[in-house]
C-alpha cells in the first residue's frame, strides 16, 4: 500500500522536474539565438568581413561534420549530414564547403538508401532518397535507386496480396464446417 502512495510524489518531482529543465534549455536556446542576431546586429558586419559567420551556419556545418564522422549521411531524420548541410544551403546558397561535402558523401549515402530498400525498410527509403533528390534531383544513381524502391514496393504489395487471398481461403474452408 505505500508504494503507489510514495510513487506519486516521486512522479511528480520527476515530472516537475522536466518542465524545469525543458524550460531552462527552451530559454537558453532563444537566448543564445536571440543574442548571436544582436551581437551580428550590433557588428553591423564586422564579424562577415572577418570571415567568421554567426548566423548559424558555422554551427550546421559543425553539427554535419558530427554526423559524418558518426555515420549519420541520410538517418536519422533530422540528425544527419545531409539534412544539416541542406539546412546550411538554404541560409548560404553559395556555400562551398556544404556543397563539396554533399558531393564527398553521396556515395556512400546512396548506399545507405539502396541498404534501407534492401532491409525492407520502405518508408524510410523513401524519406532518405527524397532528401538525395534535394541535392542533385538528376543523378541517375537516384533514378536506379527510385526504380528499386519501385520495384521492392511492389514485391511487398504482391506478397501482401498473396497472405490475404491464404487467410481468406483458410477461413472460407473453416467457415461452413463450423
Amino acid at each position: 500500500m505505500s508504494s503507489p502512495v510514495s510513487s506519486a510524489p516521486n512522479r511528480r518531482v520527476l515530472v516537475v522536474a522536466s518542465l524545469v529543465a525543458a524550460f531552462a534549455v527552451a530559454g537558453g536556446v532563444f537566448w543564445w539565438l536571440g543574442g548571436g542576431k544582436t551581437s551580428v546586429i550590433a557588428s553591423a558586419g564586422g564579424q562577415a568581413s572577418d570571415g567568421k559567420d554567426d548566423s548559424g551556419v558555422t554551427i550546421l556545418l559543425d553539427l554535419a561534420k558530427t554526423a559524418v564522422n558518426e555515420q549519420r549521411l541520410v538517418a536519422p531524420a533530422g540528425s544527419n549530414a545531409y539534412e544539416f548541410y541542406l539546412s546550411v544551403l538554404q541560409l548560404d546558397p553559395q556555400n562551398k564547403a556544404a556543397m563539396e561535402q554533399l558531393h564527398d558523401a553521396f556515395p556512400a549515402a546512396s548506399a545507405d538508401v539502396e541498404r534501407s530498400i534492401n532491409d525492407n525498410s520502405l518508408d524510410e527509403a523513401q524519406r532518405e532518397l527524397s532528401l538525395l533528390r534535394e541535392f542533385d534531383s538528376t543523378n541517375y544513381i537516384l533514378s536506379l535507386l527510385g526504380g528499386k524502391l519501385d520495384a521492392q514496393r511492389q514485391i511487398q504489395i504482391h506478397q501482401d496480396e498473396a497472405r490475404a487471398a491464404v487467410i481468406q481461403a483458410q477461413q472460407s474452408a473453416g467457415g461452413p464446417a463450423q
